[in-house]
């Protein structure tokens, strides 16, 4: 991906998320806030592709510096816009069609990840958190069919190619949920999951798709809410020992590290939004999410009102898409039919298979 000009900046560490379709006065007022560098979208927020346009265009516009705009968009079960959104498969269909040939699989992955990405971008939507890097043991059902396969080196095969796909649309790749949520059984959302493994495994085993995506140059990733009970006693996204030691020391990664939802219950273990928050940024991420809790977000933006990193801030300037002329001519063109009739046949298979 082109590099991106250095002139106005991400500024805040704080993404958080607005009520409904329309921007609010309390969404517009804290989005205007210092500490606000983005903000995350929901299925709520969407109505159809045009009303989509316009909210995003009214969230660029209450902010007087530069914001990024996200969603969690992988497909599957995780796809925050449908209607008027190519429905997309579950990533364990590219890990079925790898069984059956892998140069055929890599070629999907590829086309989809840019399909996901081409219709975002129409929307002007920056990234979606997206690829998953989690290992498909069958463990964790929050995780189930949103991984690629059980294989970490398939994973990172099908994980590259789909980067690659968002690279075409000018999107960048956040893979997550480092180290790994695929060994644990709870939902991190309802309660703080404790992973047993040893520290070697699991550096040998899930994180080594972060390995192969780092090299191929994935731009963000986002740390687990698990604790890794032999290597640390906070979970990932406060350690200092997984986001220090092993991602920037070890593993050499000088991206964007974005905290998950701070507002999960795996989280409350870092005490209050405030002490969540500085916890994050102290253990190493570039910005921390809020979601579904608006005095949460308060909390936070005031906790992180003086907060500034200037290497934050330019690992943040990555994340903003890169601008092609040529897309809507793509998406709705040969390669755009072609993506949209693979998707269609992935998300069939997989319902003929249920």
């Amino acid at each position: 991906m082109e590099k991106t000009s250095d002139t106005a900046l991400i500024s805040g560490n704080v993404m958080l998320d607005v009520a409904g379709v329309e921007l609010t006065a309390e969404d517009a007022e804290r989005l205007a806030h210092p500490a606000c560098g983005g903000v995350i979208l929901f299925s709520r927020n969407y109505d159809n592709p045009r009303q989509l346009a316009a909210l995003v265009s009214s969230i660029r516009a209450s902010s007087p510096t530069p914001l990024l705009i996200a969603v969690d968009h992988e497909g599957g079960r995780v796809q925050r816009f449908r209607d008027g959104f190519t429905r997309l498969p579950p990533m364990a269909w590219l890990g079925q069609c790898y069984d059956r040939g892998a140069e055929d699989a890599l070629q999907l992955a590829r086309e989809l990840g840019w399909l996901m990405a081409a219709e975002c971008r129409m929307a002007d939507i920056d990234f979606s958190f997206a690829p998953v890097l989690d290992l498909g043991l069958g463990v964790c059902e929050v995780i189930g069919d949103r991984a690629f396969h059980a294989d970490p080196d398939i994973i990172s095969a099908l994980a590259a190619a789909w980067m690659h796909g968002m690279h075409d649309a000018g999107m960048a790749a956040v893979g997550k949920h480092f180290p790994g949520h695929g060994a644990v059984t709870e939902d991190s959302h309802l309660d703080l999951p404790i992973d047993r493994r040893d520290t070697d495994t699991i550096i040998q085993n899930d994180v080594r798709p972060y390995i192969s995506m780092i090299s191929e140059g994935m731009e963000a990733v986002m740390p687990a809410h698990v604790i890794y009970q032999q290597a640390d006693e906070h979970s990932a996204g406060f350690s200092h020992f997984w986001l220090q030691q092993i991602l920037r020391d070890q593993l050499k990664f000088d991206g964007v590290i974005f905290s998950d939802d701070l507002s999960m219950a795996a989280a409350e273990s870092g005490g209050s939004y405030a002490k969540r928050a500085m916890a994050a940024v102290d253990a190493g991420c570039d910005m921390v999410l809020v979601c579904n809790q608006p005095q949460a977000a308060d909390e936070v933006l005031h906790a992180l009102h003086d907060y500034h990193s200037v290497e934050s801030q330019r690992r943040l300037q990555r994340m903003v898409a890169k601008q092609n002329s040529d897309l809507a001519g793509q998406l709705f063109g040969k390669r755009g039919k072609k993506a949209v009739k693979l998707a269609a046949e992935g998300v069939t298979a997989m319902e003929q298979t249920a």
